[in-house]
């Protein structure tokens, strides 16, 4: 097995297509939500919902890290990075993403800052360790599945005993967003999502098992996805047919990679030097309880959130950016008044067009026609 090919054959798709239509009832809508955003590229990649019935919709959640990062924590960053002797890396995705008045890793980095991009948190160790005069930071942002790599270069820099390194830790749970989707439509005695697609690589980390207590609270079906096409397709017609049934089970079809259980490995060694804020502040989702971790007390030598004085703000997002309402699915990218003019990734005036799994990005990049071709026709009926 290839693992890629046999999973984006196209008379697989179609027939996976048809399967679709066949098991959608005509007089309903299925409103279905992939969370990540690695999900939301492969659907327009591949055209999925031009391969779907109309009832059949797809919702963008806030499975992007880089998204749901609120505007307060990249200035924060910034801030950071513009001390003196100080390097702050940062994954490339980080360093265009806008904070208060447009202000960027970037361009802090024209400013002087030494910022640096890196492809592996051990790029840190060994920079802190070829600049032994210099703070190190590493701005580590993600969901479970980069929150593992953190934690080896936190277990590395305790046994070289580095008195350089340290970590902002911007690290997030992908359980509680999901529950900060759901639980305001359960109070309101709103349904807004018929079923979930579960990330993928997330539950590689976590498996399966946590999503149980969501479908079940919630009564909405979940299907763990594989990021090819035929695994997307393949997902929507289980939700579809869970929905007909009634039932809310978790399901797993990303098999070849995800457990029940998750890799333990990796999970001992999150708790080993992880702990749960108290509440932090999600963009679009706003605070949410126990939804993310902090570096435990006993290693706070390494925590730059305690070693350093960091101005407390206030988010101040831009109004006429609706990646909020994007990211929980509310609203479609195109119906941003900002979306392609000016927002673009070149000139990214929100995080859900500068991250490359952003959904904004995801229709500038595969469906920025259909939304040229609506603008014409609307200029030209008026």
């Amino acid at each position: 097995m290839k693992y890629i090919s046999e999973f984006r054959d196209g008379e697989l798709a179609k027939n996976l297509s048809k399967k679709i239509a066949l098991a959608a009832n005509t007089n309903r809508e299925y409103r279905l939500m992939e969370f990540c955003g690695g999900h939301t590229h492969t659907i327009f990649r591949y055209g999925i919902p031009d391969l779907l019935p109309a009832n059949v919709r797809m919702l963008h959640g806030p499975g992007c890290p880089v998204c749901v990062l609120p505007m307060k924590r990249i200035d924060a960053a910034i801030e950071l990075a513009l001390r003196p002797n100080t390097i702050l890396c940062s994954y490339g995705d980080m360093l265009r993403v806008p904070g208060t008045e447009k202000m960027s890793l970037l361009k802090a980095k024209s400013q002087g800052a030494d910022v640096r991009m890196i492809y592996s948190p051990a790029d840190c160790l060994k920079i802190a360790q070829d600049e032994p005069g210099k703070q190190v930071i590493f701005f580590a942002v993600g969901f479970e599945t980069t929150t593992p790599p953190t934690a080896v270069i936190i277990e590395q820099a305790l046994q070289l005993k580095l008195k350089n390194l340290f970590i902002f830790c911007n690290h997030v749970l992908t359980p509680p967003a999901i529950t900060g989707i759901l639980e305001p439509a359960k109070q309101a005695n709103k349904k807004v999502l018929d079923g979930l697609i579960g990330p993928g690589h997330v539950s590689v980390v976590t498996g399966s098992a946590p999503y149980d207590v969501i479908a079940e609270k919630y009564q909405v079906p979940i299907t763990i996805s594989g990021f090819e096409p035929l695994d997307i397709l393949q997902s929507i017609l289980l939700l579809v047919k869970q929905i007909n049934q009634g039932s809310y089970l978790v399901e797993n079809q990303y098999t070849r990679a995800v457990s029940a259980e998750g890799n333990m490995k990796a999970q001992t060694l999150m708790s080993e030097y992880f702990e749960l804020r108290d509440k932090f502040e999600w963009r679009g989702l706003g605070e949410m309880p126990l939804s993310a971790i902090q570096i435990k007390p006993a290693f706070k030598h390494l925590d730059a959130e305690r070693c350093f004085p960091i101005t407390q703000k206030t988010s101040t997002d831009n109004k006429a950016c609706e990646c909020p309402a994007v990211l929980t699915g509310q609203k479609k990218p195109t119906e941003c008044k900002l979306f392609n003019n000016p927002c673009t990734p070149e000139n990214p005036l929100g995080s859900c067009m500068v991250s490359s799994e952003g959904a904004c990005a995801a229709y500038y990049t595969y469906r920025r026609s259909d939304f040229i071709s609506s603008d014409i026709t609307s200029h030209k009926e008026h």
